[in-house]
């Protein structure tokens, strides 16, 4: 590494540290959740509000600024080849907020070299690292090759038509990187499988059942309405009672996380379920229905419902019930699965519909195929090799279950900005989960990572 260049990045990170931290907070503010469409706001007021204060942003801190009809946004650099150009791109939407705060989910707030609020991890705090990474290559004046362009996401989470828009009006870059995951590198992500179980109208005991407020998260409540005597009724872990208008309102409570993750949540959907099932607060039609939940919750890998399997490059299969909701007497439970390529969305839903029987319906089904790009590739290499020796590690390209936008471009990869071995405070949680944290000094380091490696890339032929 030249050792002027990298002293002069530590200089800008020294004099700009403060200001990032304040420019993620502005952007934390805005509760960007996917809203009903309006003028000029495909997505909704919040989330086009983020792309505004985005690109205010940019702009302020010297780049050329683009709004792409409120769709999704970017900041450039110039550079010598115009037909060609490097992109980096964050999302600027967040996942509902969720219960279980210690604080206002919408306030940043710092404690002990970490930063809580939705948003400071995925994907708001990676989206101003990449508008400082670009900053400060602006500063240090290398004339570039291929323009630069930091762009920013409207809708990653929910249906990420915001970078089909985008693709369907520009050119693809040469190449991209999201940084909407951990280092050192994802080169290839599991496949998507989404539906929904629902049931028959049962006209039982249960009056209300709801939980989750992402598909994609584990939710960590959740409860149901029925009717039933409370005196009758057994105790259970996590799980509460409570009287209400003469019947009994069953509370879960679980652990919250990332449905490409699972691992360690406990689904408070699954808890409310299977108390209902122990003690016989539901008819024979409702019956059926609960145990199909049972078969969903009983195990992340898809056993009980016959779908566990696994590969080398991405390992096994995972599923979550996100969301519960009754809509017209009928209870709804979404899913959603990140599966390897030893399987495929069409044998997915072949062996949930001969799982769950008569017990459910299975609808709403749609499903993509994993994307995987060799490791050796140059652009890999050269993102591989920067973060390598910027950390002091020998880390190697991975895979996940987790979803990013790179699955959209012709030549793309995640890239940062977590580490996977990060080790969470006790007052912190995860991306998607109550009190959702990003430790400083990891931000940091990230703009240095993304200098270093976008000059590298920058010498290749593309």
């Amino acid at each position: 590494m030249d050792q002027i260049l990298d002293q002069k990045i530590d200089a800008f990170l020294e004099a700009n540290k403060e200001q990032m931290l304040k420019d993620i907070g502005a952007l934390v503010a805005i509760n960007s959740v996917e809203a009903a469409p309006a003028e000029g706001a495909p997505f909704g007021p919040g989330a086009r509000a983020a792309l505004d204060k985005t690109l205010e942003l940019a702009g302020r801190l010297g780049l050329d600024t683009h709004n792409c009809e409120g769709y999704i946004g970017y900041a450039e650099l110039p550079g010598r080849e115009a037909g060609k150009y490097l992109a980096t791109i964050c999302h600027v939407d967040v996942v509902p907020a969720g219960e279980g705060w210690s604080g206002d989910p919408f306030a940043m707030r710092r404690q002990d070299g970490w930063i809580l609020g939705r948003g400071v991890l995925d994907d708001k705090g990676p989206m101003v690292a990449t508008l400082y990474t670009l900053k400060c290559l602006k500063e240090l004046g290398v004339p570039l090759r291929y323009p630069i362009r930091a762009l920013a996401g409207t809708n990653e989470e929910t249906g990420m038509e915001d970078v089909e828009y985008y693709l369907a009006h520009n050119p693809a870059p040469v190449f991209c990187f999201t940084p909407d995951a951990e280092f050192p590198v994802c080169n290839g992500e599991k496949g998507h499988f989404h539906g929904k179980l629902v049931s028959p109208v049962c006209h039982g005991k249960i009056l209300a059942f709801e939980g989750g407020v992402a598909n994609n998260a584990v939710p960590d409540r959740a409860s149901a309405l029925v009717q039933a005597d409370m005196a009758g009724l057994k105790n259970a872990p996590n799980i509460t009672l409570e009287p209400e208008n003469g019947c009994v309102r069953v509370r879960g409570w679980g652990k919250s996380g990332h449905a490409a993750s699972p691992e360690g949540t406990v689904n408070a959907i699954g808890l409310v379920a299977d108390y209902l099932l122990a003690n016989g607060l539901c008819n024979e039609a409702e019956r059926s229905y609960l145990e199909v939940l049972h078969k969903l919750h009983s195990s992340t890998a898809g056993e009980g419902l016959g779908i566990a399997t696994s590969d080398g490059p991405f390992g096994p299969l995972t599923i979550i019930g996100g969301r519960m909701y009754m809509q017209e007497g009928r209870m709804v439970q979404t899913m959603d699965s990140r599966y390897p390529t030893s399987t495929n969305g069409d044998v997915l839903a072949a062996a949930i519909r001969a799982a769950i029987g008569t017990g459910a319906s299975l609808e709403d089904v749609d499903a993509a195929d994993p994307f995987y790009i060799e490791a050796d590739t140059p652009a890999i290499r050269a993102c591989i090799d920067t973060y390598n020796e910027v950390t002091g590690k020998n880390e190697k390209p991975f895979t996940m279950g987790g979803g990013t936008y790179a699955r959209h471009f012709p030549y793309a990869v995640s890239f940062g900005p977590e580490s996977r071995d990060m080790v969470l405070p006790s007052f912190g949680g995860p991306m998607h989960g109550a009190n959702e944290s990003a430790p400083v000094d990891a931000l940091l380091q990230s703009v240095k990572i993304y200098v270093l490696a976008l000059l590298r890339l920058e010498e290749i032929d593309f």
